[in-house]
């Protein structure tokens, strides 16, 4: 048995049971959190003097896709009909199995290096087996905790399709990869749902990925191609259930919010990216409204950037704003505030978890809980003194704050650096696989590169 004792901590749990410990102590045996209180008295293998630090449970992404990597800040300047022009109709298909090794590789030590100790991968770029097989092996190669949400074909993606999943293939992945659902990394089922697939396609996905034990998330709400009231035709087909993340949920209906509050169903917010491309406003507080309180996801670094302070912040700011704008145009104030610091926090870390169909193993600082922990540094100019915890680490912090990072107990980052990791040989490999993939799509690397918007939508019923 290993243990390691962190000493003097500000805790913020996640936990009300545990609670909010200006100092406090936190005591780790193996992949499990043992005690945690004002002091704990225990000899541990490794003690940490966590002094000036915050310790706040891991980071959790709900949705990224991380498989485009190796696209990274290409569709800063994109819209979303430019975003899928590009990323569908030029570089998915030339994406190699190697590619998608080496882009999950970097985007899951990327998401550890910024604190997010569990990454739901919403990989939909499984052209071949062994691009899945490539894919799971970037996940499970990082050392992070993460679910491989399996999500079709590049051409299975163009809307609205009637190309059938390839379930001999989810199902091989299903046993080779992810014969127990006790693993570090897990499986779950990307659906394209009714905005990307016809009726009958989206049934025969949403059933066969529960014959197959499967969780699913979706997409829906997004922007124009989110306003057909996809969960009412979900709702139509007997394919709503506790099991589903919805991602997005930007310009849905106030009919398709309480469908997905009568059946349990849980939300995922990629803020920062709504607000760049058009999706719409942040859909927090109408997912409140129905009692739904909902994670935060980053999507894609093709645009916004990879870690949780920035979506953080974008959730915070895009959520005030709309309220904000409503009390100016009607001549009034704002009291109170309608999203606070610790509701975002909890969505960062708790209800990501539970999203992501973790909630029993991670999320907070729980004893009995597996040890995902961050330790934040407050000993920078940009975040001492502390007055208000929460406040500190939504709105002032950043990567550079954070000192150490533990999944399941193990030490992923420690003094500010990645552990075992060799950024050199990384950036190489990195750099090798994207000159060779914008080299096969003939396309620069300078920023140039606007693709022509994808008309599709146009044609169809979104």
């Amino acid at each position: 048995m290993s243990t390691t004792l962190i000493k003097n901590a500000t805790i913020i749990s996640m936990d009300p049971k545990v609670g909010e410990l200006r100092k406090g102590d936190i005591l780790i045996k193996d992949d499990k959190f043992a005690d945690i209180g004002p002091s704990v008295s225990a000899t541990a293998d490794e003690t940490i003097d966590a002094t000036g630090m915050i310790a706040v449970p891991g980071f959790v992404d709900t949705h990224r896709h991380t498989w485009q990597s190796l696209l990274r800040s290409t569709g800063a300047d994109w819209t979303l009909a430019q975003y899928f022009a590009g990323v569908r109709g030029v570089m998915g298909d030339l994406y190699t199995p190697d590619d998608m090794y080496v882009a999950n590789l970097l985007g899951s030590l990327e998401a550890l290096d910024a604190g997010i100790t569990t990454l739901y991968d919403w990989s939909h770029n499984n052209n071949t087996p062994d691009h899945s097989d490539a894919a799971v092996k970037g996940l499970k190669d990082a050392g992070l905790r993460a679910v491989f949400g399996y999500g079709n074909s590049n051409q299975e993606w163009f809307p609205v399709s009637d190309k059938r999943t390839n379930f001999d293939d989810v199902a091989r992945v299903r046993k080779t990869h992810f014969a127990s659902d006790d693993g570090l990394v897990t499986m779950s089922f990307a659906a394209r749902g009714p905005q990307f697939a016809t009726l009958d396609v989206t049934e025969e996905d949403f059933r066969k990925a529960r014959e197959l034990g499967l969780k699913i998330t979706v997409h829906v709400g997004d922007g124009l191609w989110g306003m057909s009231k996809p969960l009412v035709q979900l709702n139509e087909r007997g394919l709503l259930a506790d099991d589903t993340t919805y991602v997005h949920c930007t310009t849905l209906h106030d009919e398709d919010f309480r469908l997905m509050a009568d059946t349990g169903g849980k939300a995922s917010i990629s803020p920062e990216l709504e607000l760049h491309m058009g999706h719409g406003f942040p859909a927090t507080l109408k997912l409140m409204e129905v009692g739904i309180r909902p994670s935060i996801s980053i999507d894609i670094v093709t645009t916004v950037a990879g870690d949780m302070f920035s979506a953080m912040r974008a959730l915070l700011a895009g959520t005030r704003s709309v309220v904000n704008d409503l009390a100016l145009k009607e001549k009034r104030g704002v009291d109170p505030l309608p999203l606070m610091t610790r509701d975002v926090l909890e969505f960062a870390t708790l209800r990501g978890a539970e999203a992501s169909g973790v909630g029993d193993k991670t999320g907070s600082l729980t004893v009995g809980k597996q040890a995902d922990l961050v330790l934040i540094d407050t000993n920078r100019l940009n975040m001492f003194p502390i007055n208000h915890a929460p406040g500190a680490v939504v709105e002032a912090a950043h990567v550079g704050n954070i000192d150490s990072v533990f999944v399941a107990g193990q030490a992923r980052k420690r003094h500010g650096k990645l552990i075992g990791v060799d950024l050199a040989d990384l950036r190489r490999k990195v750099d090798t696989a994207r000159d060779g993939l914008f080299e096969r799509a003939g396309v620069p690397t300078d920023g140039s590169w606007l693709p022509r918007p994808y008309e599709a939508h146009e044609e169809s019923e979104f």
